[in-house]
């Protein structure tokens, strides 16, 4: 028996991509300090799709014809995110700390399993349903318990917005699911970014945008780290993988995310937990693994695509 290739790739595209957004909620953090939130996001969007303008012929044929309401799929696609999604997370991100930031994605692959088993007919066991409760349980009591402080004034809020973020997440992974077995990763991507531009394009004119009057180093190479290595890097990766495994599998592996960012807002801007803020995190995590278990109908070949087909299509190039 063959070793599966595809998979060991799938694997790696997943913690590579987790690895990028893990880094970018201090990124994002050092970026928003200086910049307006909205149009922080606008330049990361106009830079990824700068690049992706040259690089458009790598996108990869489309795998099938297109399918009718394929395009509003696309943009409600591109509407959770970026569009919504890293609306909530850049201010979010004025508001609480990269580390507790991170810690609120592990609520992702929850979300996604529940709206998978929903919508995608992925079965969750009773265990899953009572980790799901679990985690909800932690992050409520992360939130709760955080005071703020110079890198959290509002924690509060600033979870809260958060939270509400992983909810348009949520809607992102589950149509992008249903694009993949039709659609180049690298397309997908594109269309995030090309639509991503269009969506943040009017904060140039909102009469409360606050153009910077200084442009200071960090900053700047955050934005460009954001927009150059973050979108295109870390969603490349994920649509990748996602492209080859089923959406809560591949959202286990937003389970890193949180290690990531308490790594990177440790490291890099010198945060920390209290040990009430850790306990509320264990909760967080010891509700994500009873989530995480294998579902009922678990796949053992090529992931099923949108049809009932299996995708056997091979990688872009």
């Amino acid at each position: 028996m063959g070793i599966n290739w595809r998979a060991y790739i799938a694997e790696l595209a997943l913690i590579g991509a987790t690895a990028l957004w893990g880094s970018s909620f201090a990124a994002m953090k050092v970026a928003v300090e200086a910049f307006d939130p909205l149009l922080v996001i606008l330049a990361r969007m106009v830079l990824g799709s700068l690049v992706f303008a040259v690089m458009a012929r790598r996108f990869g044929s489309v795998r099938s014809v297109y399918q009718k309401g394929d395009v509003f799929r696309i943009l409600f696609m591109a509407l959770c995110e970026p569009g919504l999604y890293f609306t909530c997370e850049a201010y979010a991100m004025q508001y609480t700390s990269a580390s507790q930031a991170g810690m609120i994605t592990a609520m992702l692959p929850i979300m996604v399993a529940v709206s998978a088993a929903l919508l995608l007919k992925e079965r969750m066991r009773a265990k899953a349903w009572f980790g799901l409760g679990l985690a909800a349980l932690g992050v409520v009591w992360l939130t709760v318990s955080s005071t703020p402080d110079e890198s959290a004034p509002n924690p509060v809020l600033g979870n809260g917005l958060e939270l509400l973020a992983m909810v348009f997440a949520t809607g992102y992974m589950i149509s992008l699911k249903k694009l993949t077995g039709r659609y180049s990763p690298w397309f997908l991507t594109a269309m995030q970014s090309f639509i991503g531009c269009v969506y943040f394009l009017p904060a140039l004119f909102f009469p409360w945008t606050e153009y910077p009057s200084t442009w200071e180093f960090w900053p700047v190479v955050s934005v460009f780290y954001l927009g150059l290595i973050v979108t295109i890097g870390g969603y490349g990766l994920y649509n990748l993988g996602m492209s080859h495994t089923q959406a809560s599998r591949a959202a286990s592996y937003i389970n890193l995310i949180p290690v990531f960012a308490v790594l990177m807002g440790w490291w890099l801007l010198g945060e920390s937990f209290s040990l009430v803020q850790i306990a509320a995190s264990g909760l967080v995590f010891a509700g994500v693994f009873l989530s995480s278990g294998k579902s009922d109908n678990t796949q053992s070949g090529p992931v099923a695509s949108e049809s009932g087909t299996s995708d056997t299509t091979s990688f872009p190039t």
